[in-house]
């Protein structure tokens, strides 16, 4: 199973380094999550800047409000990061479960999964070379595939879940190793019951800190402001994995489960974390 790491959001000037680092070393995948209303860097701009410091690691979204954003302009930018990175860009998208982040986009967020629809429709159309309408021509660049960039659908409702097999992308599983199954046998239903090829690709994810008392009390204060709003932040932060054993055991667990691939979401910023975590890989 491959390892990829999730870039904290606290120092964005640090991540070039960061960055750096992990192309260097044993991961295939760098992350960044998305917010509106958050001190946390745009995503798309941020893992562009990466791409250029880069020449191996994937550069994901995991995931990206989708719904936030204009449909043919978000297509313009994926495609372009696709191409300027060598087609080592995956668009990880969700549908954002945060009421500010909908109120200062100005979208409803009562109809967040349609349009998320919509908009995969219209950027599918778009990647493959066709006019945006009879008034207006394509949109370039082109990607380097005209299907796009590789996908992945992040959530937990059945809704969420049944895009990956509609729309042909993988499933980002942010969810405990005892919950999981449920979840990645879900998607491997919906990629069956539209008669996709193969089997999608399953990428789980981890929060992780490793390092001293005081790297973990950072990550752990982050981590509480970021799911604050939710209510679990007590229960978020718990499951946060701060040995080597405790990292290895979930790689392990992710494994027996089929994932193909395990994101270690990290939220403090020092860089030293990248060099810790690459010597306790298996």
């Amino acid at each position: 199973m491959r390892i990829g790491l999730g870039l904290p959001i606290a120092e964005p000037t640090l991540l070039p380094e960061w960055a750096r680092r992990a192309d260097g070393g044993p991961f295939v995948t760098l992350g960044l999550l998305d917010r509106l209303v958050y001190d946390n860097p745009e995503p798309l701009v941020t893992l562009a800047v990466l791409a250029g410091v880069t020449e191996r690691v994937k550069l994901q979204t995991e995931v990206l409000i989708a719904p936030l954003r204009d449909p043919a302009l978000l297509a313009k930018q994926a495609a372009t990061l696709d191409r300027m990175s060598g087609g080592r860009f995956v668009l990880g998208l969700g549908v954002g479960g945060r009421a500010d982040d909908h109120e200062a986009s100005g979208t409803d967020i009562r109809t967040r999964g349609r349009r998320l629809d919509e908009q995969l429709a219209v950027m599918r159309k778009l990647w493959a070379g066709a006019p945006y309408s009879d008034s207006c021509p394509p949109i370039g660049p082109a990607p380097i595939h005209p299907e796009g960039p590789e996908l992945l659908f992040g959530g937990f409702q059945p809704a969420a879940i049944e895009r990956v097999g509609r729309w042909g992308g993988g499933f980002l599983c942010a969810a405990a190793p005892s919950w999981a199954d449920d979840l990645i046998e879900s998607a491997r239903q919906s990629w069956e019951s539209h008669d996709r090829p193969g089997q999608p690709r399953i990428v789980a994810q981890v929060n992780v800190a490793l390092g001293p008392d005081t790297l973990i009390d950072q990550a752990t204060k982050s981590m509480y402001a970021y799911y604050e709003f939710s209510g679990r932040a007590d229960y978020m932060v718990e499951g946060m994995l701060t040995t080597p054993d405790q990292i290895r055991t979930a790689i392990n667990q992710f494994e027996a489960l089929g994932a193909d691939e395990l994101m270690l979401y990290c939220y403090g910023t020092d860089p030293d974390q990248v060099d810790r975590i690459a010597d306790i890989i298996p």
